[in-house]
């Protein structure tokens, strides 16, 4: 990243021009009309009432509408990462030389939802909340100091954040004069959210979670009539809503998408943008079997990553084969010239050769057995109803039996898979890592020191516990060096020690992308106009929501 893309960036109100949209007119009974609810629908299982925004098993968090009620300083979109974010709840910032301090000066004319006005306290308040409470710091910030002066905070850091700029500015913010009085932010439901966004709760059920707009948005008047939330049981479940048309909003699997999605309608639409983020195996390098570095090295080398992509993914996600993990061609530029074109190739007598090597026997059932005596045996998980997830573990699983892997595939629920990724309770499960402007986010979701956590505390990432003290420097160094030949020469030695050490084995590109339907309501992001990054459960929700227009 130049430092003249984000360094000392001040973009002031003038500069800012929010898309209003009005509603006006009623459609026909075919399509089209102002009147129309918005249905959004996930498939991630059974929700229980909270709308915590800072919990990840939170229904809010699960299902996305955190976004809608509660916003970001700026907004920034991750599948164009050379751009500068967009002013939103801030009017400006301004980071000075080193980006150890960045001065914000909001809005000066947003209320919240309860009508009180926010102001730079709210911001300061928020910004200590995430500092000093257990559990809200998601991106491992370095937060130092938070002081206000006049109509601006500035916000210090131990560390540069020239890396985690739009992470920091990314921050939403909470009303200062409702979190205050919680007896404890980490375990309070917020069974009334109180937010800037351009829609507040309307009502909480199993079945349907409800919002209507927010008449006093800073924005302008919200279009659509009312939202609505549904967390379906699975994908299939997901799917059938869509082509019913009771969901016009999701990201969810779905195999063979022309065929089976796209066709059965003009107005089933698709947007599926990538950015420098992958689905992993994230694999726990603390507990057998893949403390072993010779097992997770067989287990990359017999793993198809071709019949995952066509039969798992059904081609729904971008192949990445290549050593590094990094996607191609988002991840080109930043790959090891020792590295370039080289992809993995399924070998699994090579495989078996590491593992003699490494002291691994196999029984008169070519069973394989570790040194220690103990027949080798592999749980995967992913939640249940996650059909891609679970499709490409079970590929997986079969792959390993080649070299006398017993490997099992178990499924549960979202928030008890949410809570045992974190606290490492699991031998290997497929994830996402986190997108950006570099694949510093990647290696550092996998396998960096800064995240690492005891296995039975909660890890915000480093799942698979990885521990690597030269990693982790070249990390913390790459996030604070501004010279380019410096960051590539950090960047070749961490690409060095994934490929040797394995941390995890890549499998996807992990599009940040939506279905959607035109039928009633128009203007969501597209090939044709990428302004926002178009999955309902991102920050940029609320954006798009205000440049909805009803179908005519």
């Amino acid at each position: 990243m130049k430092k003249g893309m984000m360094a000392k960036l001040a973009i002031g109100a003038a500069a800012f021009a929010l898309v209003l949209t009005g509603c006006s007119g009623t459609g026909g009974s075919d399509g089209g009309g102002a009147e129309h609810p918005l249905t959004i629908g996930m498939p991630n299982g059974p929700q229980t009432d909270n709308n915590n925004p800072f919990i990840a098993t939170s229904a809010a968090s699960s299902l996305g509408y955190t976004w809608l009620m509660y916003e970001p300083l700026a907004q920034w979109n991750p599948t164009d990462p050379a751009t500068d974010p967009e002013p939103w709840l801030a009017k400006s910032w301004e980071w000075n030389d080193d980006f150890t301090s960045v001065t914000i000066t909001p809005r000066d004319d947003v209320t919240w939802s309860d009508g009180e006005k926010m102001t730079v306290d709210d911001v300061a308040f928020t910004f200590n909340l995430v500092k000093d409470t257990e559990g809200f710091n998601a991106n491992a910030i370095a937060y130092k100091d938070v002081t206000v002066d006049g109509d601006s905070v500035t916000v210090t850091f131990d560390s540069s954040q020239l890396l985690n700029q739009t992470k920091v500015l990314g921050t939403f913010v909470v009303p200062e004069h409702i979190w205050s009085k919680m007896d404890d932010p980490a375990k309070d439901t917020n069974e009334d959210p109180v937010g800037t966004g351009p829609y507040t709760l309307k009502s909480w059920t199993q079945q349907v979670i409800s919002f209507e707009p927010n008449d006093d948005y800073w924005g302008g008047k919200p279009p659509v009539p009312e939202i609505r939330y549904t967390s379906y049981t699975d994908n299939n479940a997901q799917l059938t809503a869509l082509l019913s048309g009771s969901a016009q909003w999701s990201y969810v699997f779905i195999p063979d998408m022309e065929k089976t999605y796209l066709s059965k309608s003009d107005t089933n639409k698709a947007y599926m943008p990538t950015g420098l983020g992958i689905d992993a195996l994230f694999l726990n390098t603390q507990e057998a079997p893949f403390d072993n570095v010779a097992m997770r090295k067989a287990a990359n080398m017999v793993i198809d990553r071709e019949a995952v992509h066509t039969q798992g993914y059904s081609g729904f996600k971008g192949l990445v084969d290549t050593v590094t993990g990094l996607p191609s061609p988002a991840g080109d530029a930043f790959t090891a010239e020792k590295y370039k074109g080289k992809t993995q190739e399924v070998d699994v007598e090579g495989a078996k050769s590491v593992l003699t090597d490494a002291g691994y026997t196999w029984d008169a059932k070519d069973k394989l057995i570790d040194p220690d005596g103990n027949p080798v045996t592999v749980e995967f998980i992913d939640p249940a109803g996650w059909s891609d997830y679970l499709a490409s573990l079970q590929i997986m699983a079969d792959n390993l039996s080649e070299i006398g892997v017993d490997a099992t595939v178990e499924t549960p629920t979202v928030d008890a898979w949410t809570s045992a990724v974190a606290e490492g309770d699991f031998q290997a499960t497929l994830h996402w890592t986190n997108t950006g402007a570099t694949p510093w986010d990647i290696y550092s979701n996998i396998m960096d020191g800064a995240q690492l956590k005891p296995i039975g505390e909660g890890a915000s990432w480093n799942f698979g516990r990885f521990e690597n003290d030269e990693v982790t420097q070249l990390l913390a160094d790459y996030a604070v060096t501004p010279d380019d030949a410096k960051r590539q020469s950090m960047m070749d030695r961490i690409q060095e020690i994934f490929v040797e050490e394995v941390p995890a084995i890549p499998m996807a590109a992990g599009p940040i992308g939506a279905e959607y339907s035109t039928k009633y309501w128009t203007g969501f992001p597209s090939e044709d106009d990428p302004y926002a990054v178009p999955q309902p459960t991102q920050p940029s929700l609320s954006m798009i929501v205000m440049n909805l227009k009803p179908a005519k």
